[in-house]
């Protein structure tokens, strides 16, 4: 037979404890936080690997990668062959204010032109400010774990 009150009086309990405990909150520009090393911060980019393919775009459900690219014609490799065009990046751009950081972009990108880097502390004011061109996402990636 169960008493009546006994779940509220478990809960007030549970309550009481936790409020007597000591806080775990780190007060974040002061303290660093401890992140794993394989956390999710941001997206790098690798520009020399990147081929202006297009499919991380496409994939993206979001729609927060924005690709330019025009086509160069390179001389032919030996004598007797033929000229071949190849896509030249002008514009990598992730807008972080739309990326719901799902990671779709990084793995089906076939080139690993993308990866996840820790970076964390590029939050700002201004909602514009969140859209990183491609040199600041080169910047990132000396902080890719190998």
């Amino acid at each position: 037979m169960r008493v009546p009150g006994t779940g509220l009086v478990h809960g007030l309990l549970i309550t009481a404890r936790t409020m007597v405990r000591r806080s775990v909150t780190r007060q974040y520009p002061h303290a660093e936080p401890d992140l794993p090393s394989r956390s999710r911060g941001v997206i790098a980019l690798l520009a020399e690997n990147c081929t202006s393919c297009m499919l991380c775009a496409r994939e993206c459900p979001d729609w927060c990668i924005y690709i330019e690219s025009h086509k160069e014609t390179a001389p032919p490799q030996v004598e007797g062959g033929r000229a071949r065009t190849t896509n030249s990046l002008d514009r990598f751009a992730i807008d972080y204010s739309l990326c719901m950081y799902c990671g779709i972009c990084i793995e089906v990108c076939p080139f690993d032109a993308l990866f996840w880097s820790p970076e964390f502390s590029y939050a700002t004011d201004d909602v514009s400010e969140l859209l990183q061109e491609r040199d600041v996402l080169a910047s990132w990636l000396p902080t890719v774990p190998s």
